[in-house]
Order: C-alpha cells, then structure tokens, then sequence
C-alpha cells in the first residue's frame, strides 16, 4: 500500500498537508514546522520514503490509543526517519500535540502561523483500519512525503 502526504503550507509554526491512501485524497495533516537544525519536538520530518508498522509495546501512546479505539492493533510507526525516533501517524490538531507526529484531521485552517487540523479523531477512525488492515494482512506499507 502507499501512502502520500503532500506539504502545501509551511508556516513558522506549523506544517498543513494533504493525505492520499492509495492515491485517493483522503484527509488533512498537520506538522511542525520546517527547520534546518533539528529543534526536539518542534521540526517536522524530512522528505522521504518511510515504511510504516504496527508498534504494539511500550510508550504512552499505545495503552491510550487501545482504550479510546476498539479497533486499535499498535500505532502507525514510520521506520528509519533520519535523525528522528518514534514518529506515528496520530490524533492532534496544532503544532503542540505533535513532535514531528503526523496529525490528521478532515478540515484544515490556514492561519498566518501555518495552520491546523480539527475532526482529527474522525480522520484517524477512516484512515487507521484501512492501514492496519493491509498491515495485518502481511502487505508493505510505505509512505512518501513530499514538501
């Protein structure tokens, strides 16, 4: 399966994105910012292809996620991003409930700053299972970012 997320607003604060599933548009994101030097927590990833698994141990996420969504197998993980750690694809709506996370939402404003995402849980209940499912289902799943 292959994902897109194509940048199309970078702002001081935040990054705006759109998501494709199997080329189709499928939802809104939300990132950090854009920075040349790496700030912990406030820079988005770089641009690039990243395989993404299922994380089912460890952290905080997973335990909530399992709770708040009865179809919940692990979180969506994107493997070997240069200089950055535990990135998910996950539930937020501005640049401060991520750390270089990719949110999703089904509506994106745009504001002087970037933007951000709002119906974010709506977003992540259409988009999770169908991920999840192919990963279960031994298929590769990769997604390409593009700014």
């Amino acid at each position: 399966m292959e994902l897109l997320l194509q940048r199309y607003r970078n702002g001081s604060d935040s990054t705006l994105g759109s998501f494709f599933v199997g080329g189709e548009f499928s939802c809104f994101t939300c990132e950090d910012q854009h920075q040349e030097i790496k700030v912990r927590n406030e820079t988005r990833i770089p641009a690039g292809r990243y395989e993404i698994k299922l994380r089912r141990e460890g952290g905080s996420f997973n335990p909530r996620y399992a709770k708040k969504c009865n179809f919940h197998e692990g979180m969506l993980w994107l493997q070997d991003v240069p200089g950055f750690s535990w990135i998910y694809i996950h539930v937020g709506n501005t640049s401060e409930d991520t750390s270089g996370c990719i949110l999703l939402g089904y509506v994106a404003t745009r504001t002087d700053r970037g933007g951000f995402v709002s119906q974010s849980v709506l977003a992540y209940e259409e988009v999770y299972p169908v991920i999840a499912e192919a990963l279960s289902l031994g298929e590769c799943v990769f997604i390409t970012v593009r700014d």
